[in-house]
């Protein structure tokens, strides 16, 4: 999916932000070094350097651009007394404390549609790999275990019943590549979409008890903080699977491995954890879970699209004080 605003630097830009774009954390390589030459952005150092930096050139910094993964807090927003925007590379950004930055008047972006199709795509690839155990028949056959008798009978994936939670845009997407498969389709979300044509269950634990498999596409933050628990985990029950591509804190992650480790679940495809790049042994070391290292949106012309509409968020603040996609 390409970006829906046209990137292009309008002929009478002039450069109000150069020096005062501020990238926090580690960026997509291209990206720090388009906003180093076109705002001569500067990084905040992540070691002793930091606080010495602040001092010296936090009154001068307007604009931040950071990830998803690693976010503005409201200590860093005070450090800043001039801060007026702050621009997310990625569509979640639960990492930025959103209330603090409107308290203080500042505007918060974020990049969504440019990666939902690449996101589904994930969730897809995920759900068929663990009901048809693609990675462990790979590890089967590479081991030469196929010379000793044939990979164990796996499970049909076509015609199941699929619960979604949280029926956003990318959520959205993944219905709708589920229904080339037959799926049965439900969802909970915060509040019903009365236009969907999918059966609207008015819990996760009612969602998860009525489907073969649970995927997570809601919105990170407070607000969905472990929102799939033990309940809904059992709910889900002995022949369920569950898949994550949303964000690592919605799920109760000890629950999630005592589920999987005595059987309460049959597996789980996940590409979000807790506290990443950290992923608990007990995962790594079961057989009935696919892991991946957050790469749901990883391809490269997600992160090229996504790396466009960041830079049209900070021309258009540069223009006009405004961002393309404000949160």
């Amino acid at each position: 999916m390409t970006s829906p605003t046209s990137t292009a630097r309008p002929t009478d830009h002039r450069d109000l932000l150069s020096g005062s774009v501020l990238q926090v954390g580690p960026l997509l390589p291209a990206l720090q070094t388009e906003i180093a030459a076109e705002f001569a952005a500067r990084r905040l150092p992540e070691d002793d350097g930091r606080a010495a930096f602040l001092a010296e050139s936090g009154d001068g910094i307007r604009l931040i651009v950071t990830s998803g993964k690693v976010g503005v807090d409201a200590a860093l927003m005070d450090a800043l007394p001039n801060l007026a925007a702050i621009v997310n590379f990625g569509v979640g950004y639960d990492t930025t404390d959103v209330e603090a930055a409107r308290s203080r008047g500042i505007g918060v972006s974020n990049t969504p549609d440019v990666l939902t199709d690449c996101v589904a795509d994930t969730a897809l690839a995920l759900l068929l790999d663990v009901f048809r155990r693609i990675t462990l028949a790979d590890n089967f056959l590479r081991a030469g275990s196929w010379t000793s008798g044939n990979f164990p009978l796996a499970t049909r994936f076509s015609g199941k019943r699929i619960g979604i939670v949280g029926l956003g845009r990318i959520g959205s997407a993944i219905a709708t590549r589920l229904e080339g498969f037959g799926c049965t389709i439900s969802y909970h979300n915060r509040t019903r979409r009365p236009e969907s044509p999918y059966a609207y269950a008015d819990s996760i634990t009612e969602l998860a008890a009525g489907c073969d498999a649970l995927v997570v596409a809601a919105a990170g933050g407070p607000d969905s903080e472990r929102i799939i628990t033990a309940e809904v985990l059992a709910a889900l029950g002995p022949q369920g699977y569950l898949v994550n591509i949303a964000r690592g804190s919605v799920v109760d992650e000890p629950a999630l491995i005592e589920a999987l480790l005595s059987g309460g679940i049959a597996g789980a495809g996940l590409d979000v954890f807790e506290d990443e790049p950290n992923v608990p042994e007990a995962l790594i070391g079961l057989d009935n879970v696919v892991l991946l290292p957050h790469l749901a949106s990883g391809t490269t012309e997600t992160r090229r699209a996504m790396a466009d509409l960041t830079l049209a968020n900070i021309r258009r603040f540069e223009t006009d004080g405004s961002l393309v996609t404000p949160v």
